[in-house]
């Protein structure tokens, strides 16, 4: 990889770390510091999401407006200002107002820096957005673990610990961005009337990135409840929190360890990201129908196997179609609307399972959330079929046909 992209994977790893203090802490702290119930903590986080879905996509227009390097450290800014704010006002109106804030901020760096990787590595493909994707994992082991160690302090010492984290990664920024997060985006821009004229008019490639986003919505629609409903449910049969959170311990060890395996499987057997997409759908699917017989630590085990290597085909596949399809100058956007998806549904997705839970037990949830990406598989095949169109009626116009 050159160093560029190496950089820019230390700063998604620092990125995510600083997020990952507050992550798995929101609930109890609003519920047990603060004194909420539990549903309106889950309003604040709904807030938190939607706040992150209007920052990718805002993100995503400024990295093409003002370019990766502004965008990236306005965002920023953002956080450090509401981390700091909240480090010392700890009253509820704080707390809930300050996550719109840092959801917001973070939302924003995202998409900047995922369009950023496909900038700087253009000939490398797919290997760019699947090192920002092994850095985002990275980080929320280092994140959540800090987390626990500060948190068995003091909670206070969690806000701070965030604000500072968010200082460093200000200060690596603007020591090693500068150069090629401001050159780079220059020779993405349109470069005449015509050329920004064609990126207007060309709908094209968004309406197959919003298609191929539908089955995207619903992988992480059933991937959330993991966090959420499926958390619930391993401890109504009697799993401790301990043996949970050694589910999301081989979680991150796998996307970690397991990379020179996966990337040995897609250079074989793997010619396109339409079939890498196929694969990691069908073992989504997989791991869902083991859960529906799961009532033992040693099957949700299993089943997590089967998911993570179901993500590490998915996840850092759909940001490399976004990027392809993407017309000069909208690199930006296209990836902000990839992060929205997948905010929309972390969003959505445990009020989504909760309900079906609720209704109709988990058991029948599993089984309707495996046959959901069969929705899934038909969008993945047909959203190319727009750009067949396109083509189609190109070789028509010049008598091809």
């Amino acid at each position: 990889m050159p160093k560029p992209l190496w950089l820019l994977v230390i700063g998604m790893v620092i990125n995510v770390t600083a997020a990952s203090f507050l992550w798995p802490l929101n609930t109890i702290y609003m519920s047990q510091e603060l004194g909420q119930s539990l549903a309106i903590a889950g309003l604040v986080l709904m807030c938190n999401a939607g706040a992150g879905v209007i920052g990718n996509l805002i993100g995503g227009m400024m990295f093409d407006r003002i370019g990766a390097y502004r965008t990236i450290i306005l965002s920023i800014w953002i956080t450090i200002i509401s981390a700091f704010i909240l480090a010392y006002n700890h009253t509820f109106f704080y707390y809930a107002t300050l996550m719109v804030g840092l959801g917001f901020g973070s939302g924003m760096m995202f998409p900047a820096m995922y369009a950023l990787a496909g900038k700087v590595w253009p000939e490398g493909g797919r290997k760019s957005f699947n090192a920002m994707y092994v850095a985002q994992n990275v980080g929320v082991a280092v994140g959540t673990a800090l987390a626990g160690i500060v948190a068995s302090i003091s909670f206070d010492w969690i806000f701070l610990a965030n604000g500072l984290v968010y200082v460093g990664l200000l200060l690596f920024v603007m020591t090693t961005f500068r150069s090629f997060a401001s050159s780079r985006e220059k020779s993405g821009a349109t470069t005449n009337v015509f050329e920004q004229n064609l990126a207007i008019r060309s709908k094209r490639p968004l309406i197959a990135l919003l298609i191929l986003c539908v089955g995207f919505f619903i992988c992480w629609v059933a991937y959330v409840q993991w966090q959420s409903t499926i958390s619930v449910h391993t401890q109504n049969l009697g799993i401790d929190l301990k043996q949970y959170s050694v589910l999301w311990t081989v979680n991150g060890a796998m996307i970690v360890l397991c990379q020179p395996f996966i990337a040995f499987i897609v250079k074989r057997w793997v010619p396109t990201l339409k079939v890498q997409i196929y694969v990691g759908l069908a073992v989504f699917m997989i791991a869902y129908f083991v859960l529906t017989q799961a009532t033992i630590f040693s099957m949700f085990l299993i089943a997590m196997i089967i998911l993570t290597i179901g993500e590490m085909f998915v996840w850092p596949a759909i940001p490399t179609v976004a990027h392809q399809l993407a017309p000069e100058g909208k690199a930006g956007f296209y990836q902000g609307i990839v992060n929205s998806v997948a905010t929309g549904g972390r969003m959505f997705g445990p009020f989504i399972g909760g309900v079906l839970a609720d209704a109709y037990g988990m058991e029948t949830l599993f089984y309707v959330l495996g046959s959901m990406f069969v929705l899934a598989f038909v969008t993945t095949a047909f959203y190319d079929r727009v750009l067949l169109t396109k083509r189609s009626e190109m070789f028509a116009s010049k008598g091809m046909m």
